[in-house]
């Protein structure tokens, strides 16, 4: 691989797949999808989710790599306006290949129609949408957690508790119970519990849009135990088909060691996240010059 004279070298992925998933991406960039997830992995993590912003440096990063491969997904388990709105990806010159899958895939923006398709919510968000308030006020030990409205889901943060852990797991099991009641699942993360639909997570979104795309290499990066099932899902696409489709599984972050321990690539966070994409930006604009 040459390299632009102000371009740091790509960091090397340490295993054999992850290194084959890059030199796919490399040889073929036009024929790559790159999947990202948005909170601690374009956005740093931040009390208020509210206030999370791509981390500087994204959006222009994602605008230098979007010409040069067959699309860019960010897949969040937010709205897609939301993702859109926070990220700062409606119209930028150079997006015109991204997408952003919400709610897990449930929903999708297009950078090139500038418009969110979704479905009708499940109605069991509604009902859960009632009691949920009933349910924490039993819990009000735990004062300082609160509900995130998205929609398609809600969700229930502890990271303002005065004991975010043991909110957290306090709250697992009369969550669990109040989903399964109303025909959803509860998806654990960072100090998050997320109330939604089932059938609906990052590796079904990713698998069904790689398929989409006839993408023939493909890179994942993500932060949380959400992001496990596009892990999943990229270690399938490797062994189907004849040749199977080489993929790079990248690590924002070490909180999660579910995650980091199937990374073919680990990066300290967000700020480290841009700096790869600026740096494969550059090396594909060398390649190809």
């Amino acid at each position: 691989m040459g390299s632009h004279p102000h371009t740091p070298p790509l960091p090397a992925p340490t295993t054999p797949a992850g290194q084959e998933g890059l030199a796919a991406l490399l040889a073929r960039p036009d024929r790559a999808v790159i999947a990202l997830d948005f909170d601690g992995t374009l956005a740093d993590i931040v009390p208020d989710p509210e206030q999370a912003r791509a981390h500087p440096g994204a959006v222009e990063a994602l605008a230098a790599l979007a010409p040069k491969v067959a699309s860019i997904a960010v897949i969040t388990g937010r709205p897609a306006g939301v993702a859109v709105r926070h990220g700062g990806f409606a119209g930028v010159a150079g997006l015109d290949h991204l997408v952003v899958l919400g709610h897990y895939g449930a929903e999708r923006w297009d950078a090139v129609s500038g418009t969110v398709r979704a479905p009708a919510p499940h109605p069991g968000v509604a009902a859960v949408r009632a009691e949920l308030p009933g349910v924490l006020d039993r819990f009000d030990s735990w004062h300082g957690t609160w509900i995130e409205e998205k929609g398609q889901a809600l969700a229930v943060h502890t990271r303002r508790a005065a004991d975010p852990q043991a909110a957290f797991e306090a709250l697992r099991g009369p969550l669990g119970e109040l989903a399964a009641r109303h025909g959803l699942i509860v998806e654990p993360g960072r100090l998050v519990l997320e109330l939604r639909p089932s059938g609906m997570d990052k590796g079904v979104a990713l698998t069904q849009y790689v398929h989409e795309t006839g993408a023939e290499s493909v890179l994942y990066a993500g932060d949380d135990l959400g992001d496990l099932a596009a892990y999943a899902a990229v270690e399938k696409l490797r062994t189907e088909g004849p040749d199977g489709t080489p993929g790079l599984l990248v690590c924002s972050g070490a909180e999660v060691p579910e995650l980091a321990e199937r990374a073919d690539l680990s990066l300290p966070g967000p700020g480290a996240v841009v700096e790869f994409l600026q740096s494969l930006a550059r090396q594909l604009a060398a390649n190809s010059g």
